[in-house]
């Protein structure tokens, strides 16, 4: 039977082993060694008299009982948090942890300098970084994992994820300097492209990886893309199709963040091209600390080489994502 005493702690400790999968990884996301988060999560499980993990497991797993008291303790850590918040309001500034996800490419060329503007500004707001490929984010904000988080919009996240658009950028191609595609002219034709092996972002023969950028705009070409390995980290793709294993199509902001020595860079002739906003549970009300960092987000200048999204003319569900002008939703309400 779980005392009053409990220690807070005890839950930051052991949710961080639920969200990372390891307690060594746990340690270092809630800063604390090794041997405290243990201690911690075993004290816990003292306390519950039931095992709450399964440590034959690699990585481990929650135990039912685990699962049951993982809810309970993201809803007394996120209790508490409003409590802080309702405190920070009246003292005129915001103040307390919000975790923010993101995809590798935007953690690498966005993310840094809006961490680095929040710290000069909000000192007392911290900030964890979680990073996910772009549709694990959506079960990491289900979960209660994260509270805001930047990922694509396509494919577009179900409802009650609410959204504000951020930049667009040009899906480009990458390929070897001595392939037949270095002989054409910029931008590269879709159809040429085609032809050749395709490298891509996502999971290879994940049937919901048909929604993203690059297979839609194949498809509206009026070519179905069978891609022969897929990745979720730019410079894996970038060091496939410098082996030649194939011809790389991905966004620039990716491109942007990898070594892309020994391979061309080259526009693809299409229009369309990746757009990425950020997005919140509106079901949530957005803490204090959640709501300022998501402004400085959204007042943050785009990344080199992208453009500012701001016509909702062009979203394809307008009906999720909030107007540009109602700061009053920022709540979530």
């Amino acid at each position: 039977m779980l005392r009053p005493d409990v220690r807070l702690e005890w839950f930051v400790s052991f949710l961080g082993v639920v969200d990372t999968g390891s307690f060594s990884a746990a340690a270092e996301a809630v800063h604390r060694s090794q041997p405290r988060v243990s201690m911690h999560v075993a004290a816990l499980e003292r306390e519950a008299g039931l095992p709450l993990f399964d440590r034959s497991k690699r990585p481990v797993e929650l135990t039912e009982a685990g699962v049951v008291l993982a809810d309970h303790a993201r809803s007394i850590l996120r209790e508490l948090a409003f409590a802080e918040a309702a405190m920070a309001d009246r003292r005129g500034a915001a103040r307390g942890v919000v975790t923010l996800g993101s995809y590798p490419s935007a953690g690498a060329a966005f993310v840094p300098a809006v961490l680095d503007r929040l710290a000069r500004h909000s000192p007392a707001i911290k900030v964890v970084l979680v990073e996910r490929a772009t549709l694990e984010l959506d079960s990491a904000l289900t979960s209660g994992e994260i509270d805001v988080y930047l990922r694509p919009m396509t494919p577009p996240p179900a409802p009650p994820v609410r959204s504000r658009p951020l930049w667009r950028e040009p899906l480009v191609v990458v390929h070897p300097p001595g392939h037949p595609l270095a002989r054409l002219p910029d931008p590269l034709p879709v159809a040429a492209v085609a032809v050749h092996p395709l490298i891509t972002i996502g999971r290879l023969g994940s049937p919901t990886d048909m929604g993203f950028e690059t297979y839609k705009v194949f498809r509206r070409h009026g070519f179905e893309v069978e891609a022969v390995q897929a990745t979720n980290q730019p410079q894996t793709l970038v060091s496939l199709v410098r082996y030649g294993l194939g011809v790389g199509v991905t966004n620039q902001l990716a491109v942007s963040t990898a070594d892309t020595d020994g391979v061309m860079v080259r526009r693809l002739a299409d229009t369309c091209g990746r757009r990425v906003a950020v997005h919140w549970d509106s079901t949530r009300p957005l803490t204090p600390a959640a709501r300022t960092l998501l402004e400085e987000i959204l007042a943050a200048p785009p990344p080199l080489g992208t453009e500012p999204l701001s016509d909702l003319a062009e979203v394809p569900h307008p009906g999720e994502v909030v107007p540009l002008h109602a700061p009053h939703s920022l709540t979530g309400a």
